[in-house]
């Protein structure tokens, strides 16, 4: 039942992120937005750790796979989406990205030693059917001329850097490093590799002061980095990262349920058929067997 509220909460929370991250942008540049969400993120998690008085001396060695982990999961995979969405659709970045499931079990056999579940695979390519049924408008109109191509690279790129993060955060939970500290650092990490990136490009440092604005970075600190990641290593850690990560299937039903609410965005009969798929995949993936 943990595991389940776990699963839960993190599709829900990262489900809603994609309507949130609509109100960050205009003024302030995406990557510097990412930079600052998850610096406030670490100095959350800091702070609580702090008040708990949880350990947050590491050694050397410990702090180069945080760092690592940072890299990966909490900048250089975030700012790839930002620029893939430049060129595609959010939609087929979705899809893209979905394709982490795939990678977290070539990722995890390789560098780990994971064994490969072949329920894992069958559930994960359902439910990618599942999201190219529902994003299928996009896909179908897609013309691969100008700068789509490099869109779809950065979106596969996005999954694989995510991944790679997926996989550091299994070896450094397999090592005994605690996940709230880890993330503490690893988002501090993060958000300075961003920041580096911000200022290699040279982009004009701004802050939008409007109650939107601020409101969507603390949700999307908060909740969307603070809980959401705390759940969803947590949960990468006891079930592992193959089947946890197909929480990034099931999250884009969320944004979907969302957008239709708040946005007017009518749903056809595929994208009926493509949400059966995708609940079907998630049982296959997830269904509750000794692991």
């Amino acid at each position: 039942m943990e595991n389940l509220f776990l699963y839960v909460i993190t599709v829900l929370i990262w489900g809603s992120t994609w309507l949130v991250i609509t109100f960050q942008l205009g003024v302030v540049p995406p990557e510097l937005s990412v930079a600052y969400r998850f610096f406030l993120a670490s100095l959350i998690l800091f702070a609580y750790s702090k008040l708990r008085g949880l350990k947050l001396l590491f050694s050397r060695q410990e702090q180069f796979f945080i760092a690592l982990q940072g890299l990966f999961l909490f900048s250089l995979n975030y700012v790839m989406v930002y620029f893939a969405e430049l060129y595609v659709t959010s939609g087929l970045v979705s899809v893209l990205f979905s394709a982490v499931i795939v990678f977290n079990v070539f990722f995890g056999f390789l560098l780990l030693r994971n064994p490969v579940r072949g329920s894992v695979l069958l559930g994960s390519l359902v439910g990618i059917l599942g999201l190219v049924l529902i994003f299928w408008p996009e896909l179908a109109g897609l013309d691969l001329v100008g700068g789509r191509v490099l869109g779809l690279i950065l979106g596969l790129v996005s999954a694989v850097l995510a991944s790679l993060g997926n996989i550091v955060s299994a070896r450094n939970q397999r090592a005994g490093l605690p996940v709230i500290q880890t993330n503490a650092y690893g988002m501090l990490y993060g958000s300075i590799f961003t920041m580096i990136f911000v200022l290699a490009r040279g982009v004009e440092f701004s802050f939008d002061v409007s109650a939107t604005y601020i409101g969507s970075l603390l949700y999307l600190a908060i909740f969307g980095s603070v809980i959401a990641f705390g759940s969803y290593l947590t949960l990468l850690g006891r079930i592992g990262a193959d089947r946890a990560a197909y929480v990034t299937v099931m999250f884009p039903l969320v944004a979907l349920v969302l957008s239709a609410i708040f946005e007017g965005l009518q749903l056809n009969v595929l994208q009926f058929v493509g949400v059966g798929l995708i609940l079907l995949g998630n049982v296959i993936v997830v269904r509750i067997r000794k692991v």
